[in-house]
């Protein structure tokens, strides 16, 4: 049932804050430059809960909690007050997307803004009833004081049994940063209990009354075609409800998810498909890259004012990272309602509008007449296969109306058929001068797309059921990401001063094998190459590399973090390598205009087998205004052991005609085993705005790794995942 802003408010005394922008309808947003016009976003009930609505979603980083903290400070309460409600998208504020590590930077000052605004509120009204001047009372935990004595007032007296609505705008007056005592501080995860205690805390757990439960029955690769299918006898397994078919798209439907699964596998016995057999060869991958149709992109340039200093030589280098995979823990989920007009839909995808407006436009539905609601799952890590599988579960409720349908993709589904980050192929090459500082830096990336998102009507046809139903929806064309934020090309302009630059990005406009958002986009694999290479020209200007690197930059913040890491490694007391043991630098700055993240790694190879084991990873972190440092510090070393992770094991596998990869023994990732000691400090930058970390420790610690075995082995290695030869 539809409810309009005023029956949100429920029967009980409530106090909603709303963004008049430009009238805080639920429906009424706009998209520009990435940010979100935003409506409900905060409602205070008279029993004392707070509902912190959600516009970015949780995945496991922790953006709810410091939300919560945000907003706890504002209003001068304690932080187990706020009850934190999922993106819904007939509640919840529509804040796109929740990527590119820009939660915090997007959706703290609106947060920081109703908040301060609800409070303000109430103490004028508090105020007008002790006929005092508002300016004389504080709060604490929602009780009201004046002169340092408790009133007989609190927020929830205040409220009482009104439904108060009050709308705010961007002047609205917030805290100084000097009288936080909430922000700062290292407060316990909100959605960690339910997740230890065994509580319904992930998506898959989530059951409906008269659930039944669906498989996709995939073929064996991308533009393969249905030729024949018999289906008669799946028909007749026990607990089967119906076989679906909706031209190369087929699933079964059963009472039990066992079953369920029982007759997808029979049901793939009794077809066959036609391959296309057009994928690249993956032993010429980087040459294919080069060949294949491409669209080329200036992405920087940059050429001095005065003539160019003497250059001496030239130095060049290629490397090249493969196609990996997100390999989510848990495989993609979703449950889809339909009850003859409305679509509901459950998914942990990472932004239920716009996987509204795509399912909508797939499904040939009024975008009024879908609801999405996001419920966690075991990480994405980007554009995995959420979002398909909300659009399959959907397709398939449109045909058993009012009966929940719960999909669940098996293990091999979610290997062949997410979307993964693309290959990449990089030439880099500097001209140096006498004292071998880079005069001259030419940089070329060659890649697939790095987004197909079905952000919008048009980029629906990116899933799959969209591309497999009898009336299929055009498949977009390749879309670039304009920098500051980039794609292929994101963090591959430097943010060392050089004098004379050229990026250039060729984006593979006819894509074979599936891909979109994997963390970080580009950037992992442009650090890995920016930092290597740095580390290849220091050792050729006989010049340390964390010295070189500090003559190269202008940015104070990049040269104080790099001090300091310098400082708490003890770099310029490290042992030079060599021996089978070597430590490595990498730094960026992600997207040039995030987080700065410095990583120093120390190494062991055995000499015999190559084999590559991480001893220690020492980081620093400047990220601004730090909201939880608990939470900044698990950011980085989890993007830490996921980098290394990609470093020294990922790699898809694929023959011409389909993916090999599709469990954990053909796609290994780092064990517990194998995580290195890790240590994280933060710089303390209190005066900065806050800003994203999820995603900056990835190419960083790339880097190190790379440059590490080369300190540890005199072998450098530009191929990713690294796999060095025996001595």
């Amino acid at each position: 049932m539809r409810t309009s802003r005023r029956e949100f408010l429920q029967s009980a005394g409530a106090l909603a804050v709303c963004f008049a922008l430009p009238a805080c309808s639920r429906h009424a947003v706009s998209i520009t430059g990435g940010q979100a016009v935003l409506g409900n976003r905060l409602l205070l009930h008279a029993s004392g809960a707070i509902e912190l609505l959600l516009g970015k979603v949780e995945f496991g980083q922790g953006v709810g909690t410091a939300m919560a903290q945000i907003a706890a400070e504002e209003l001068d309460v304690n932080v187990d007050r706020m009850q934190l409600v999922p993106v819904d998208t007939d509640r919840s504020p529509d804040e796109f997307y929740t990527f590119s590590s820009i939660s915090i930077q997007q959706s703290g000052p609106p947060t920081r803004r109703a908040a301060a605004a609800a409070r303000q509120f109430l103490l004028q009204r508090a105020a007008a009833r002790l006929d005092v001047a508002a300016d004389t009372l504080n709060v604490r935990d929602g009780d009201i004081y004046s002169a340092g004595k408790r009133t007989k007032l609190s927020y929830w007296q205040l409220i009482g049994d009104e439904n108060i609505d009050i709308d705010i705008d961007d002047d609205q007056a917030v805290k100084a940063v000097d009288d936080y005592s909430i922000v700062g501080e290292s407060c316990p995860r909100i959605d960690i209990p339910g997740k230890v205690f065994g509580a319904a805390s992930y998506l898959q757990d989530l059951r409906l009354p008269g659930m039944l439960h669906a498989r996709v029955v995939r073929p064996p690769a991308e533009r393969a075609q249905l030729t024949s299918i018999d289906a008669s006898a799946v028909e007749q397994l026990p607990g089967v409800v119906t076989v679906v078919r909706d031209g190369d798209f087929l699933a079964v439907v059963a009472e039990r998810e066992s079953q369920a699964r029982d007759a997808a596998r029979a049901l793939r016995d009794s077809i066959a498909w036609k391959l296309a057999g057009d994928m690249p060869d993956e032993r010429a991958l980087y040459d294919w890259l080069k060949t294949a149709d491409t669209r080329v992109e200036p992405v920087a340039s940059k050429t001095p004012d005065s003539t160019q200093r003497k250059t001496t030589a030239t130095v060049a280098a290629n490397y090249q990272r493969p196609y990996q995979a997100h390999a989510s823990m848990s495989p993609s989920a979703a449950i889809a309602q339909f009850d003859g007009r409305q679509m509901t839909v459950w998914s942990h995808g990472q932004g239920m509008y716009p996987l509204r407006t795509g399912i909508a436009h797939v499904l040939n539905l009024d975008i009024e007449d879908v609801r999405c609601l996001h419920h966690e799952a075991a990480g994405c890590y980007g554009h995995n296969g959420a979002d398909d599988a909300a659009c399959d579960a959907a397709a398939i409720a449109m045909r058993l109306p009012g009966k929940p349908i719960r999909l669940q993709w098996e293990r091999a589904d979610e290997m062949a058929w997410e979307p993964y980050g693309s290959a990449m192929h990089i030439e880099v090459e500097a001209d140096v001068d006498e004292a071998g500082d880079v005069a001259a830096w030419r940089y070329d990336i060659w890649s697939c797309p790095h987004s197909s998102r079905p952000r919008d009507p048009e980029a629906a046809g990116n899933m799959i059921y969209a591309r497999q139903k009898q009336d299929p929806l055009p498949l977009p064309p390749a879309q670039s990401i304009p920098q500051p934020n980039g794609g292929a090309d994101r963090n591959g302009v430097p943010l060392y001063a050089f004098e004379t630059m050229e990026v250039t990005k060729h984006l593979v406009t006819d894509v074979p094998i599936r891909v979109s958002a994997l963390r970080g986009l580009g950037a992992y694999a442009n650090v890995f190459a920016i930092e290597s290479f740095m580390d290849e020209l220091a050792l050729r200007a006989g010049a340390d590399p964390m010295d070189y690197r500090l003559r190269q930059l202008d940015d104070e913040r990049a040269i104080a973090l790099l001090e300091r890491l310098a400082k708490t490694t003890n770099w310029y007391q490290r042992q030079t390598g060599r021996g089978g043991e070597g430590w490595g630098l990498g730094f960026a700055r992600f997207k040039n205009r995030s987080s700065y993240v410095g990583v120093v790694m120390r190494v062991a190879v055995d000499p015999g087998t190559g084999a590559i084991r991480l001893k220690q990873a020492d980081a620093i972190c400047d990220a601004g205004l730090v909201i939880n440092p608990d939470g900044v510090k698990a950011q980085i070393e989890g993007g830490i052991i996921q980098s290394a992770s990609w470093t020294l094991k990922e790699q898809v596998r694929f023959s011409r005609e389909s993916k090999q990869s599709l469990d954990w023994a053909s796609y290994p990732i780092l064990r517990f085993d194998e995580i290195p000691d890790i240590d994280v400090a933060l710089m303390q930058r209190d005066d900065q705005p806050p800003l994203g970390v999820g995603e900056s420790a990835q190419g960083p610690t790339a880097a190190a790794i790379a440059n590490a075995v080369y300190a540890a082995t005199g072998q450098r290695l530009r191929r990713l995942p690294l796999v060095p030869r025996p001595a």
